[in-house]
């Protein structure tokens, strides 16, 4: 994974093909692409699709918006002859939520976990200076060992269709990035960077990996391009003097250049854009450069019309202009890691990303919206023996995938490790033991960490608080708990079981990761009603009112900032309608309410 976890980066001894466009597409429902021979020749009866892109809203029919099983994608591209002379990857940003990659029919990589970037290194069976085959059978299927978790359900002719743990669409495919990749034979693979700050300078500790045994040197230029540091050998400490530090919406980036060197012969180089800041938690506080922020800003999805989970710059950069209107200062990247591009927009725009592993589902519900707030009955998800044997292992995998990729962003200021898991069995302690230990081992920061807290979870039932270093609460009272007339009654709820945190939890901060009711834009009733536009506005009031009277309560992030598509569901008018937006981003009546509530809370609160 370390060098999959580089960005790809244009520098002297690198090169960049880009194969985003127009690839081939089929479905494979038999799972019969293999034995018919289609890694090798192609495939037989194909559609065009564009790249990155989610398959599913690309066309009318039904049954491949629901598809579930195996499907294929293909393409030719050139590889010029002096690019075979070092390293030849292929590079998948994402691939939703398995893949295998055929070269010329030579299988050359597999991944597991839709969210993460993996290569494929190809030198050893490509044709230089001539065209070649690359073609990538996909598998959206899930299970209660995968992360995300699910399931299937299976209709009468036999067709099976996603039956997922979580509430947003199964969207699936290549929906980041492909590039091929010419690197050096000896490279620099990974780089790790730790901040520490003394009076006005930072200190920053190193480590870069290499695949060979040159001089190593780093250096970092500020953002006019002036040197500020250097230092040589793959490991060490250089100060960065009067540093200007990366803040809550005041961003500044240094780029960190690691270099390996043969004498006055420069071998390879990679850099990346750094922002110098730490963060820490001290009593009931969550600290960026040692003073106490509060969080603003929202859960979110990627998700779009027609372009699914496809990563689409354009709705990126409309999705950061609304959070930056808001006064937001933050957001989750709810409930998997998001595209690396919108992680480096948010290092540039300052803001504070809770990083989440794809570990959602892990209570037993294929409409857990609704049985999220309901007590378990019986075992449990963390009782099943088949969960510590086996997804155990693939969410440390998608975990240690997540922190290599994302360990030197300014903006990932705390890690995320699972959302809304049914925490209230013992047997779940073992299992989120291990998840906790192996975040503060693998994160060279030691970033804060933390998990959603569920409703049927409630203060007093979750055995797992204690392992986490910040509370982050989901909690819909006033909709899926006493909603409609009973909404007093649901202020009343919540502040009972926030007396309860403060005994249970007193030196702890404590945020609101979601919160919200369904709502459809241009629905209006007075006095309000539910789905009114009034009725969201009436909710959040109340919310608020709850928040500020704790002062441990330290952030909050409402659920969503956007409308977003989820399955058919007698519940779902087309999709989860809880955004401050529509899905096509615009305002509903709360979006002015949580404007003028942000716009004047201080982003620092000292």
């Amino acid at each position: 994974m370390a060098f999959a976890s580089l960005y790809p980066r244009f520098t002297r001894t690198r090169r960049i093909e880009d194969l985003c466009g127009t690839w081939d597409f089929q479905l494979d429902p038999e799972g019969v692409g293999v034995a018919q021979g289609w890694p090798e020749a192609g495939l037989p009866d194909p559609m065009e699709v564009p790249v990155p892109a989610s398959f599913n809203d690309l066309f009318t029919d039904k049954g491949i918006r629901e598809y579930y099983g195996d499907f294929w994608y293909a393409r030719r591209f050139f590889v010029p002859g002096e690019w075979c002379e070092g390293n030849l990857d292929l590079r998948f940003d994402a691939a939703t939520h398995r893949a295998t990659v055929y070269v010329n029919g030579a299988e050359v990589a597999s991944h597991e976990g839709g969210f993460t970037p993996f290569v494929a290194p190809i030198a050893q069976v490509v044709r230089p200076n001539d065209w070649n085959l690359v073609v990538v059978r996909v598998s959206n299927e899930l299970t209660e060992q995968t992360i995300p978790a699910g399931g299937v359900a299976t209709m009468r002719d036999g067709t099976r269709i996603a039956a997922p743990y979580f509430d947003f669409f199964n969207y699936s495919g290549l929906q980041r990035p492909v590039r091929l990749l010419s690197t050096p034979t000896e490279r620099v693979e990974d780089l790790s960077v730790d901040i520490a700050l003394t009076g006005n300078d930072a200190q920053v500790s190193y480590a870069v990996t290499t695949n060979g045994s040159h001089e190593v040197r780093l250096v970092v230029t500020d953002e006019d391009g002036v040197e500020v540091a250097r230092a040589t050998g793959a490991t060490g400490t250089l100060t960065v003097a009067d540093a200007r530090l990366w803040q809550l919406r005041d961003a500044y980036l240094y780029t960190f250049t690691a270099q390996i060197w043969d004498g006055e012969t420069l071998v390879d180089e990679w850099y990346d854009e750094i922002g110098l800041r730490t963060v820490a938690i001290e009593g009931a506080k969550i600290l960026v450069n040692g003073r106490p922020v509060y969080l603003k800003g929202f859960g979110r999805h990627e998700d779009s019309p027609v372009h699914g989970r496809g990563f689409d710059p354009v709705v990126n950069k409309r999705d950061f202009e609304l959070l930056k209107w808001m006064g937001a200062n933050s957001f989750r990247t709810s409930h998997y890691p998001y595209a690396e591009e919108q992680l480096y927009q948010a290092d540039r725009e300052g803001f504070f990303v809770i990083d989440e592993v794809a570990a959602v589902g892990m209570l037993r519900s294929t409409k857990n919206f609704a049985d999220a707030v309901t007590s378990a009955s019986g075992a449990t998800y963390f009782d099943d023996p088949l969960v510590h044997e086996k997804t155990l292992p693939a969410h440390l995998a998608a975990l240690e995938e997540l922190v290599q990729r994302d360990k030197r962003h300014a903006c990932v200021c705390a890690w995320s490790l699972f959302n809304e898991p049914d925490f209230s069995s013992e047997n779940a302690v073992p299992y989120a033991q291990k998840v906790f230990d192996a975040c503060r081992e693998l994160d060279p920061q030691r970033r804060p960490r933390s998990y959603t807290n569920v409703t049927r979870c409630r203060a007093g039932i979750d055995k797992c608080t204690h392992l986490a270093d910040f509370m982050m609460l989901n909690r819909y009272d006033g909709w899926y708990v006493s909603g409609g007339p009973r909404i007093a009654d649901a202020q009343q709820i919540l502040i009972e079981e926030m007396h309860k945190w403060e005994e249970l939890e007193p030196n702890k901060p404590f945020m609101f990761t979601e919160y919200g009711t369904d709502t459809l834009a241009g629905l209006h009733k007075l006095p309000s009603v539910m789905w009114s536009e009034e009725y969201q506005v009436e909710f959040f009031r109340r919310q608020h009112e709850v928040f500020d009277m704790f002062d441990w309560v330290v952030g909050e992030q409402p659920w969503n900032l956007c409308d977003f598509q989820t399955g058919e569901g007698i519940l779902r008018v087309d999709g989860n309608k809880k955004g401050a937006f529509t899905r096509t981003r615009e305002p509903k009546a709360v979006a002015f309410l949580l404007r003028d509530r942000w716009t004047h809370i201080a982003d620092y609160q000292d």
